[in-house]
């Protein structure tokens, strides 16, 4: 048997990039191509079952609203490494910073697809039709700049390959300046999305609408996601490429997880308390069975992850990752979908083409992973050593 040790410094993966994972996930990839085209031709009203009282449907709820949220893993990390100088977590940055570079990128482009008009896109970026009272104006310029100073930071990945240290020396003096972009930058974005609930206002149920508490609430949960991403990550990086798993730091990072959970709990618990929204909870609704299931996915990590065995032990690990996972998505759709009442006589649930392109993105994100995973220096390099 071997024992890996591991390296900080990182190197490509290798291996063969044609498989037949990689090949279902072009299919999947290559299908929503094709709905995207049709989209592109036809309108939106083709493929997707959007209306006047749901004009958000589930691309822009799941790519931009859960899916910026899920690519938070370079945020999360970047606030504990650079910000908490929590050093020994440094061996995730890279990692992290890719998956949230691809899901960023995917969110900020998916944002054309629900564009009836896409192709005056760039006024959001004009000065002249700029509207700087606006929430969404904010979101789009915050995000649209992340994922810039994110292909900035990811950057050396690509130098190290082409083997140009000196622009990688020059880069590097600088840094520090998207480094605290980084950080400055999701922290905006995350908490304005949060910032539109509060402006859609009685339309959305009281079980999610917050009121001034939801930007702290979004903020807080799109850290915990990023967290729980980089277990998630990490987990299927080991098994799929069989590589020694980072167990003993995931476990120290949990401890980070365990405690901004049980304070966010607090927090929207108190505030459902404070606003006399609870009573809503225990209502035969649709809205407060989602809320049950939105809860217990949360409340469950806090009993995983309380004791330090539980912390240690990668399965408990994986499953406490994918139930925050799963309370993050059905925060943002319990309340930009579930939760939205926009008025009698209006329905939503979407298309098979829409879930068709939500799923293709994914798969996109997925194997692009692989392929940057596999032919640039992202992972830490392991050497195998008798045991």
């Amino acid at each position: 048997m071997t024992e890996h040790a591991v390296s900080h410094a990182p190197a490509p993966a290798g291996g063969r990039l044609i498989s037949p994972v990689t090949v279902v996930l072009a299919a999947l990839a290559l299908a929503a191509a094709v709905v995207l085209a049709c989209r592109f031709v036809y309108g939106l009203g083709a493929v997707t079952n959007i209306n006047d009282g749901f004009p958000w449907g589930i691309w822009i709820v799941y790519d931009v609203m859960v899916g910026s949220a899920f690519a938070c893993g370079g945020y999360a990390i970047a606030l504990l490494v650079y910000i908490f100088n929590r050093g020994e977590y440094h061996p995730l940055v890279r990692p992290a910073l890719l998956a949230s570079l691809f899901g960023y990128t995917l969110a900020g482009v998916s944002v054309i697809f629900d564009l009836g008009r896409y192709w005056n896109f760039w006024h959001i970026f004009w000065p002249g039709y700029a509207q700087v009272n606006s929430v969404m104006f904010e979101v789009a310029v915050c995000i649209s700049l992340y994922i810039l100073v994110m292909w900035i930071e990811f950057s050396p990945a690509f130098l190290d390959r082409l083997g140009m240290s000196g622009a990688k020396k020059k880069i590097s003096k600088l840094m520090f300046l998207f480094i605290a972009l980084g950080v400055l930058l999701p922290s905006m974005h995350q908490s304005s999305l949060g910032s539109l609930l509060v402006i859609f206002g009685s339309q959305i149920h009281p079980l999610w609408q917050a009121g001034f508490l939801l930007p702290l609430e979004y903020l807080m949960t799109a850290v915990l996601l990023g967290f729980a991403v980089v277990v998630f990550e990490a987990t299927l990086v080991s098994l799929g490429f069989k590589r020694a798993m980072e167990t003993a730091l995931l476990a120290r990072l949990a401890r980070f997880i365990w405690g901004l959970l049980i304070a966010y709990l607090l927090v929207r618990v108190g505030d459902l308390a404070v606003r006399g929204a609870l009573v809503s909870a225990f209502r035969f609704t649709l809205e407060a069975f989602w809320f049950w299931i939105e809860m217990i996915c949360f409340v469950i990590p806090v009993w995983l992850l309380a004791a330090p065995a539980g912390r240690s032990n990668p399965g408990v690990l994986f499953a406490a990752a994918v139930m925050l996972m799963a309370g993050g998505f059905l925060l943002r759709v319990n309340g930009f979908l579930v939760g939205y009442e926009t008025g009698a006589g209006w329905h939503y649930f979407p298309s098979l083409p829409e879930l068709t392109v939500s799923v293709g993105l994914i798969a996109f994100e997925i194997l692009a992973y692989i392929v940057f995973v596999k032919t640039l220096p992202v992972l830490p390099a392991q050497s195998a050593t008798p045991r």
